[in-house]
């Protein structure tokens, strides 16, 4: 919102001065300002909101991000009598994203290569992967789903 800040990671605090939208109301832009004293690292301890991860859009690649989750809904799925193991299967277990925004240097990982993404989990590079099109299976969450069960 205009007149609002937020950190960028790795890089400054920024403060919205204005956006702009399509015809359906979408922001396809933002206008901001950047505060060169805050630095990250600088020791600058000013607070904000929030800190955003980014990725350069001109410089980002497009890749094929495989998220997994349990395969059952239940974490003891044989241990109903009366109830087949099988009606507990998880049909959220794998969630396919398609042209999501990566660093470049990832373009140049080989197949079972293992990143951290932040804020979301560790992955590692698929054998589906092709220069181009690079597909990255997440192997471990950050968030624990069963924790919120509980």
């Amino acid at each position: 919102a205009p007149g609002r800040e937020v950190r960028l990671k790795g890089a400054f605090i920024i403060k919205c001065e204005d956006y702009v939208t399509d015809a359906d109301g979408n922001v396809t832009e933002i206008l901001c300002t950047y505060d060169p004293e805050t630095k990250s690292g600088s020791g600058i301890s000013r607070k904000v909101k929030g800190v955003l991860h980014w990725v350069s859009a001109e410089k980002a690649i497009d890749a094929e991000v495989r998220l997994y989750d349990r395969l059952f809904t239940d974490e003891d799925p044989l241990g109903h009598e009366d109830v087949d193991f099988k009606e507990f299967i998880n049909p959220d277990s794998l969630q396919v994203l398609q042209n999501c925004k990566l660093e470049p240097s990832l373009a140049d990982a080989k197949i079972e290569d293992k990143f951290q993404f932040q804020r979301t989990g560790y992955f590692c590079v698929d054998k589906d992967s092709k220069p181009g099109k690079m597909v990255f299976n997440r192997t471990v969450a950050l968030r624990d789903s069963w924790a919120k069960k509980k």
